[in-house]
């Protein structure tokens, strides 16, 4: 279902993934998402399926886990939690999804798709822009992140 309320989009608004959009641009965008709910261990996405579609987290907690490829063992990767995106990497590169997202708690998302985001480039490319802005600002804050645990696990296995 396709959802509008003063109350999303003050909320979404407040998301990295909307920031700076005027108010025309933001009622484009909130016009082209659709709500998603999940139950407490529903898989939203799982690794290696096809990916057309982003979504951003308005209520409920997900675990993000990735599967070692050699050892077959499951990796926690992160925590998302309101406010939050996941998702936007296959819209990016359009490959497949790189891990899979379980909700640890009734869920509420809404998934905007890679026609959707289609569609918002043809008509509003100055909301487009600013998504992929915000996007990739999300992306270099996530990599900071892992070059930081990188170093820390380098710095470990040193000390040993």
């Amino acid at each position: 279902m396709a959802v509008s309320s003063p109350d999303l989009k003050a909320f979404l608004l407040a998301t990295p993934f909307f920031g700076g959009l005027s108010d025309a641009s933001l009622d484009l965008l909130v016009s082209m998402l659709v709500e998603r709910r999940f139950d407490v261990g529903a898989t939203v996405v799982a690794e290696g399926e096809p990916g057309r579609s982003m979504f951003i987290v308005h209520s409920g907690e997900l675990e993000v886990v990735s599967k070692l490829a050699d050892s077959g063992r499951v990796m926690r990767m992160a925590r998302l939690e309101p406010g939050d995106f996941f998702g936007e990497m296959t819209l990016i590169e359009m490959q497949n999804r790189s891990a899979t997202v379980v909700a640890e708690s009734p869920t509420v998302l809404y998934e905007l798709t890679a026609r959707e985001l289609y569609r918002c480039y043809k008509a509003d490319i100055h909301a487009y822009v600013m998504v992929m802005q915000n996007i990739n600002r999300e992306l270099c804050r996530r990599l900071r992140r892992a070059d930081k645990r990188i170093a820390e696990l380098q710095m470990l296995h040193a000390s040993q």
